[in-house]
């Protein structure tokens, strides 16, 4: 079958059942569908439902309206080359909680106020560079000490190293790529264990926070890092995983072979063809079949 559906159930929700897996199987199957037994990757909690002759659209469909709003994942998407040969990941609010750009804020007293810019940023309201722009003014004769203090803060998203160390394990390529800063993506590099990281660079002047290097990283260079590396490994873009939550990562996501808005904003939830809504990061290696009993962690 050239196809599979996964369900992926949501760290809080209850565990996935016989009776729903049942259920959508014979809706599929009232859909014309030819239809392969239950493949749990891991009891409970995900499992791969292989079908054919149905688009992935009216799978999708159909599973998320027999889950009628249940915390559970949806994965639709062709069986051929499902496990991806490079990662490429956003940082805040992806591989890391929150945003770092808004913890740093703390330090000067002005967090909700830098808050707001960076949500609006995220939500495609605002241009990425003029909003950082606006930020880091706004942060100026902010402490370079600040920053050691900002990162003992800072919490990996739940499943980023298992994530990434397990596709590394089977060859694959990762790199983390973002608009935020290097202070900080080289030590989230260097914790999950990525090939690589590309983000800003602060400028500092007397110990105090002056500005950010030209040219910004953000949107199109997010895309270019996607395509450039792919090329450089000779590998097609569907063989691409790319993951990230704002604006700023949209267009690497619908580029990707496998594209995922990740506990996103609602503009970017709105048109990646995946979203992880209710998983942690593991999600994505069921996504690519792989059993929970095969993970790096």
């Amino acid at each position: 079958m050239d196809h599979i559906l996964t369900l992926i159930a949501g760290t809080q929700a209850e565990p996935l059942s016989d009776s729903l897996i049942a259920d959508l199987r014979r809706q599929l199957h009232g859909l014309g569908a030819d239809v392969g037994q239950p493949d749990w990757l891991a009891p409970g909690r995900a499992v791969d439902i292989a079908f054919g002759h149905l688009a992935a659209e009216q799978a999708d469909g159909a599973a998320r309206k027999i889950l009628a709003g249940s915390p559970v994942d949806v994965v639709a998407q062709g069986t051929e080359g499902r496990k991806k040969k490079l990662l490429v990941a956003d940082m805040d609010a992806t591989m890391v909680q929150g945003e770092t750009l808004d913890e740093l804020a703390e330090f000067a007293g002005i967090k909700d106020r830098i808050a707001a810019i960076t949500a609006r940023a995220m939500n495609g309201e605002l241009g990425f560079e003029a909003a950082l722009k606006e930020r880091i003014g706004l942060l100026s004769e902010l402490k370079e000490s600040a920053l050691e203090k900002c990162w003992a803060k800072v919490e990996l998203m739940p499943g980023a190293q298992a994530l990434v160390r397990t596709m590394k394990a089977d060859g694959a390529a990762a790199v983390l790529v973002s608009g935020g800063f290097t202070f900080f993506t080289s030590r989230v590099r260097t914790l999950c264990g990525f090939d690589e990281d590309r983000a800003n660079r602060f400028i500092f002047k007397k110990g105090k926070l002056a500005g950010v290097e030209e040219p910004i990283l953000g949107r199109e260079a997010k895309l270019a890092t996607l395509i450039g590396k792919a090329g450089e490994m000779r590998i097609p873009l569907s063989a691409t995983l790319a993951v990230g939550d704002g604006a700023n990562d949209l267009d690497m996501i619908k580029a990707a072979g496998l594209g995922v808005a990740y506990h996103a904003k609602p503009v970017v939830a709105a048109e990646a063809r995946v979203r992880i809504d209710h998983g942690d990061l593991t999600a994505l290696l069921f996504a690519q079949g792989w059993r929970r009993d095969e993970f790096v962690s």
